[in-house]
């Protein structure tokens, strides 16, 4: 039986309660000591500074009434996603709105698309498929079993990406959308976006970009200097686009953005209902309830640093990532799973049990995050990681070693929930 929890009758003084806070994190993972792989994305600490105290300037105020109550979040908002626009080469024409996290982002993206589909077709009751890599993240299928559409997952290429060609022989008249991911969330890699479109427009089928990962990370390592390929609003077939400003835009939770071409599009997101006593309601989100503080730190973030903060922290996080990874293939064996283009990385031995790995890494305090095929380690790396490169590649070391030597040990499955 689980612990009996009972809602007292006296409350405690705020001292008390605050000072309780501070002991919950007794048994959090250390992600500031760069012991967690995900969950937390940060650049600098003035920038975690300045996000915090945005937020906290907006606490109170609720986007749901930014058109009626609350211009100044309305004007933030519309800033915020006028520079996604800029970035993603969607200015003539595009819009767009943000929303509380990937997962809505994606879930909007494939209701518009079903939507948009119903229009064209004149079956309001048209249910149809969607086709996307194996790689692409499980919004879609969350998304998809609120909708009771079907989801048809198509096995990636020997360098881990979208193959476009067995996607292509998998579409047929019931397809609404295919996906394509900028990078994906196991290997890093990054879809053949432009191939993808290619089969959008001879089939007639909108193309989903989920960048939530990598959106607001990747034109800045382009513009350092590494290779990435076009993946946005610039090519022709793409109708929209998901990315996340609560990871590599480094942005408070919970802040992301979801694109579209033209109103057009964006129109079929949309939700109205006009029969009830209180009137016509109507959002272009999935949540009513807003946060302002998510509106109002990612544009002070995104103000604060510019395309040169961006562009700074993109050349660090690049030669960190880099670091990691030859480090990491100095130890016997290791392999890196496909060719990652930005700061996600999949590694692990083929001779190796690696979920033993995983438990012998979290024996020494890290919280190891795990692909399953093939079996791997998992890193998103953010700039509190580079003080725990060397200890963290020494214990990855020493648990290899010892998961190769020892039959006893228990393996660790993958979890990300």
């Amino acid at each position: 039986m689980p612990e009996e929890i009972r809602f007292e009758d006296a409350g405690l003084p705020s001292r008390l309660v605050l000072a309780e806070l501070a002991r919950q994190h007794a048994g959090d993972i250390d992600w500031r000591g760069g012991r967690a792989p995900l969950y937390v994305f940060s650049a600098t600490q003035e920038v975690q500074a300045l996000g915090q105290a945005a937020f906290n300037e907006f606490f109170s105020e609720n986007a749901l009434g930014a058109r009626r109550a609350f211009p100044s979040l309305m004007r933030m908002e519309r800033e915020v996603i006028g520079m996604g626009l800029d970035l993603f080469h969607g200015r003539e024409g595009g819009v767009g709105n943000m929303t509380s996290g990937g997962t809505e982002s994606i879930v909007m993206a494939v209701k518009a698309a079903r939507d948009c589909a119903r229009k064209r077709s004149g079956n309001a009751a048209l249910t149809g498929n969607v086709v996307l890599p194996l790689s692409a993240h499980p919004a879609f299928d969350k998304g998809c079993t609120l909708m009771d559409i079907e989801m048809r997952r198509i096995p990636l290429t020997s360098e881990l990406v979208a193959d476009a060609a067995l996607m292509e022989r998998a579409c047929d008249d019931n397809t609404l959308m295919l996906v394509g991911s900028v990078p994906c969330f196991p290997y890093g890699t990054i879809d053949p976006i432009a191939e993808l479109a290619a089969v959008a427009k001879r089939k007639g089928i909108w193309l989903h970009v989920d960048a939530c990962v990598g959106g607001w990370m990747a034109p800045f390592v382009r513009e350092i200097g590494r290779e990435i390929p076009a993946f946005d609003f610039a090519i022709d077939g793409v109708m929209s686009l998901s990315a996340d400003l609560h990871k590599f835009g480094f942005c408070p939770k919970p802040a992301s953005t979801i694109f579209y071409r033209s109103t057009e599009l964006q129109a079929c997101q949309e939700f109205v209902f006009d029969v009830w006593p209180s009137g016509r309601f109507a959002t272009q989100t999935l949540v009513g309830t807003r946060p302002g503080g998510a509106v109002a730190s990612a544009w002070a973030v995104l103000r604060h640093l510019g395309r040169d903060g961006y562009r700074k922290i993109a050349a660090e996080l690049m030669a960190m990532r880099d670091a990691y990874l030859d480090a990491l293939l100095e130890i016997p064996g290791m392999k890196i799973r496909g060719k990652p283009a930005l700061a996600n990385i999949a590694f692990g031995c083929d001779d190796v049990d690696m979920g033993k790995v995983a438990t012998l890494m979290s024996e020494r305090g890290w919280l190891p995050g795990m692909v399953r095929t093939p079996p791997s380690l998992h890193l998103m790396l953010s700039l509190h990681h580079a003080g725990a490169r060397e200890a963290y590649v020494k214990d990855v070391a020493a648990a290899i070693k010892a998961a190769r030597a020892g039959d006893d040990i228990a393996a660790t499955s993958a979890s990300y929930g």
